[in-house]
C-alpha cells in the first residue's frame, strides 16, 4: 500500500498549492484500509481507557470498502464495537426506514448487522417523522452528539458541487443539523439509485457544516476521476460558501484520502513542474510539452526556450539541450501514435507503429461492459477493424437490463402478442407483466421475469448493431456476468464465477487483440468492475501458461463518460465524416437508450452526442498541437500485463 502525503511529486519542495493535508494512494482499496485501520486503532485505544469511541459515518459508494474492512477486523481479528457510538451524516426526507433507499437500511446492510454494536448507540437522522417534528429532532441530534463527548473521527465523501453531507452550496460554516432542500446536481447524481430524477426526494436531513467542523478528526475520501476537479477546487481553491467542502481548510486535523484518479488534477500531480524541480522521464516530458502547447495556444514545433523557462521547465531545456529537440521528440511520438490501421498494417515496417503488422488478419475481442459501450466508445475503430477484414468478436459483459424503461417491456410484449395471436401463454405473460409494472413502486426491483425481458431487449439491440457494423452474430458473446444480476444499481462483488466465464471466452477466441473499457468515471462502477474481471482473468491465464497471451496486445478505450488525455494516448485512430455517421447509426440501434437514457450520469446529452463531441474534440486538440486535421479521433492506451 503506497501513500504520497502532501508531496510535490518532485524533490520535496514545500507545496504551496494545497491548503488541506492530502494522502494519495494507489487505489481505493488501499486507501480504505488506511481509514479503517485508523478507526480500529481509535476503538482499541478507547477500550484500553474504558471509554467510548464516537464515529461520524457516511453513506454512498465511497465508504463501503471501509465498512468491509471494519467487518473483517471484527470477524477475523476480534475487534469489538461495544464501546462505539455512531452518528450518521444524513438521511433523505421523507424516507421510510425499510426503503431500499433508506440510509438506515444501507448502514444495517453494509455495517451494523455484521458487528456487535449496541443498537442504542446507533444514531441516524429520522426520515419518518412528520414535518412538525423535524426541527426538534435536529436539535436533539446535536444534543446527543455533545452528550457523547463530540465526534472523534468523522468520515466524509464529497459531491460534485462540493457538498459534504447534504450541505449544499450556500451552506454556512456555522450551520447545524437541519432539513435542507437538495440541489439539482445532487438530485441528478442520485437519479440512478432512484430509477429516475423524478423519484429523488426533494429534501434531506443533514448534519450542518458547523457540526462536522466540531469533529476532533476529519477524513474525507474520494475515488475516481469524476471527483478530481472538485478535489482540486477544495484543496487548492479559495474558501467560499458555494463550495462547502472548502470550509475544511479551516479544520486543524483534516486529511483528504484519495486514490490517484481523484488526485489527478492536483497541481503536484497534473503539473509538478509548477511546484518544483522534476525528474524528467519520457512520459513527463510528453505530458509537460503538450500542456505547454495547450496553455500557450501554440503548436508544439513553435515552442521556444523562453516558453519552457517561463513555465518552470528550464531544467528540462538544460537537460535535453534546446526547445527544438524537445519539440521534435514529442511531435514524433504523437505522430507515431496516429494510425488508420488499428489491427496493424500488413506488409509494412511496424517498428514505429502502435500495432504489429503480423499476423494478418487478426482476431480482435472487444469487451463491452454494457451492450452499447462498444459502439459508443470505439465504434469508429470497430468499423475499421471489420472493413480491414479482421475477425472481430464482441463480448457483452453484462445484460444492462436495469437501464431499460418499463414501457419498453410492454411495447415489445404487445408486438409479440400481435404477431403471435391466440397464444395463451404469451397473453398470460403480458397480463402478468402489465400488472407488475402497474403496481411497481418507484425504485422497486423488477421481478426476475421483467429483468429477463429487459435483458433480451438489450441483447436484440446489440445484435442489430453487430449486423450493421458487419460483425457476425456468432461472434457476439453475451456473458451476463453474475455480479451484475441484482436488479439494482448496487451490484455484488465479482467472484471466481465471473472470472471463470471470462477466462473460458478468452481461451475460446484466443485473440491477438483485446479492447476493454478503461472508462473508470462510470458513476455506477460497472465499468470498473468489468475491467477488474478482465485484468484478473488475464493474470490467471498468464499464470496457467496460456501460450496465445504471448502474442496479444490489450488496448483500453474510453468515451462514454470521458476521454483519455492526449499525453496518455498510445494509439489514435482517425475517423472520417462517413465513418462518424456510421458510428452514430450503430449507436442508434440501441433504441432503448435513445432520446433519454435511464442513467445519464452528470451529462444529460444522449450518448451519441457525447461520443461525437469527444471524438471531434480529440481531433481538434491534435490539430492545435500541429498534427494533421481530422474529422474525429478515438484514443487508446495499451495495458501491459
Amino acid at each position: 500500500m503506497t501513500a504520497t502525503k502532501n508531496q510535490t511529486g518532485s524533490k520535496g519542495e514545500t507545496n504551496t498549492f494545497e491548503k488541506i493535508n492530502t494522502q494519495v494512494y494507489d487505489d481505493a482499496q488501499s486507501a480504505s484500509f488506511y481509514v479503517a485501520n485508523e478507526i480500529a486503532t481509535l476503538i482499541r485505544e478507547r477500550q484500553k481507557e474504558g471509554a467510548m469511541a464516537v464515529l461520524g459515518l457516511a453513506t454512498g459508494s465511497t465508504p463501503t470498502k471501509v465498512y468491509d474492512y471494519l467487518i473483517k477486523f471484527h470477524t477475523s481479528e476480534g475487534l469489538s464495537f461495544k464501546n462505539v457510538i455512531t452518528f450518521n451524516l444524513d438521511e433523505y426526507y421523507p424516507m421510510p426506514s425499510g426503503s431500499i433507499h433508506s440510509y438506515v437500511r444501507f448502514m444495517n446492510e453494509h455495517l451494523f448487522d455484521h458487528i456487535d454494536i449496541a443498537k442504542e448507540n446507533i444514531h441516524i437522522p429520522d426520515g419518518t417523522l412528520s414535518l412538525d417534528g423535524v426541527r426538534k429532532h435536529c436539535e436533539d441530534y446535536e444534543s446527543r452528539i455533545e452528550e457523547a463527548g463530540g465526534i472523534d473521527i468523522q468520515i466524509l465523501g464529497i459531491g460534485r458541487t462540493g457538498h459534504i453531507g447534504f450541505n449544499e452550496p450556500g451552506s454556512s460554516i456555522h450551520s447545524a443539523t437541519r432539513l435542507i432542500r437538495l440541489d439539482r446536481v445532487t438530485k441528478l447524481d442520485a437519479a440512478s439509485d432512484f430509477f429516475g430524477h423524478e423519484n429523488v426526494p426533494q429534501l434531506a436531513i443533514t448534519m450542518g457544516v458547523g457540526t462536522i467542523m466540531k469533529a476532533k478528526r476529519i477524513m474525507l475520501m474520494a475515488w475516481g476521476e469524476g471527483k478530481s476537479e472538485i478535489i482540486k477546487h477544495t484543496v487548492e481553491g479559495e474558501i467560499k460558501e458555494s463550495v462547502p467542502a472548502t470550509f475544511l481548510q479551516k479544520h486543524d486535523n483534516c486529511d483528504f484520502i484519495l486514490d490517484h484518479a481523484a488526485a489527478s488534477f492536483l497541481t503536484r500531480i497534473k503539473t509538478p513542474w509548477l511546484v518544483g524541480e522534476c525528474s524528467w522521464k519520457d512520459t513527463l516530458i510528453k505530458k509537460a510539452t503538450i500542456w505547454l502547447s495547450e496553455t500557450l495556444g501554440k503548436a508544439i514545433l513553435k515552442l521556444t526556450n523562453e516558453d519552457y523557462n517561463e513555465y518552470g521547465m528550464g531544467s528540462l531545456v538544460a537537460e535535453i539541450g534546446s526547445a527544438e529537440q524537445i519539440n521534435l521528440k514529442v511531435f514524433n511520438q504523437l505522430q507515431a501514435a496516429i494510425t488508420g490501421w488499428p489491427g496493424g498494417k500488413p506488409n509494412t515496417d511496424d517498428s514505429n507503429r502502435p500495432e504489429r503488422a503480423a499476423p494478418y488478419p487478426k482476431r480482435a475481442l472487444i469487451f463491452s461492459p454494457h451492450p452499447d459501450d462498444d459502439v459508443i466508445s470505439m465504434g469508429g475503430t470497430l468499423l475499421r477493424l471489420v472493413d480491414q477484414e479482421h475477425e472481430v468478436h464482441i463480448a457483452y459483459q453484462t445484460s444492462g437490463n436495469i437501464a431499460v424503461f418499463d414501457d419498453e417491456v410492454i411495447r415489445f410484449l404487445d408486438f409479440a402478442s400481435d404477431v403471435q395471436k391466440n397464444d395463451k401463454d404469451l397473453e398470460s405473460k403480458l397480463k402478468h407483466a402489465r400488472k407488475f409494472l402497474a403496481e411497481k413502486e418507484p425504485g422497486q426491483i423488477d421481478n426476475l421475469e421483467i429483468q429477463e425481458y429487459k435483458g433480451l431487449i438489450r441483447k436484440g439491440e446489440a445484435l442489430a448493431a453487430c449486423r450493421y457494423c458487419g460483425v457476425e452474430e456468432k461472434h457476439a458473446h453475451f456473458l451476463n456476468l453474475p455480479f451484475y444480476e441484482t436488479g439494482t444499481v448496487r451490484k455484488k462483488p465479482h467472484t471466481d464465477e465471473d472470472i471463470s466465464i471470462t477466462c473460458a471466452l478468452l481461451n475460446k477466441v484466443k485473440p491477438h487483440q483485446i479492447f476493454a473499457a478503461g472508462d473508470l468515471s462510470d458513476p455506477h462502477g460497472t465499468h470498473r468492475v468489468c475491467l477488474q474481471i478482465i485484468f484478473q482473468s488475464l493474470k490467471k491465464l498468464k499464470e496457467e501458461g496460456a501460450e496465445w497471451l504471448q502474442d496479444c496486445y490489450v488496448w483500453l478505450y474510453r468515451g462514454a463518460w470521458q476521454e483519455w488525455g492526449i499525453s496518455d494516448m498510445e494509439m489514435v485512430v482517425p475517423i472520417g465524416p462517413k465513418d462518424m455517421d456510421r458510428k452514430i447509426n450503430a449507436i442508434f440501434k440501441h433504441q432503448s437508450q435513445k432520446d433519454s437514457a435511464m442513467f445519464p450520469g452528470n451529462d444529460e446529452r444522449e450518448f451519441w452526442q457525447r461520443a461525437q463531441q469527444r471524438n471531434k474534440e480529440t481531433a481538434a486538440k491534435f490539430n492545435a498541437l500541429g498534427m494533421a486535421e481530422y474529422e474525429a479521433m478515438e484514443g487508446f492506451v495499451r495495458y501491459s500485463f
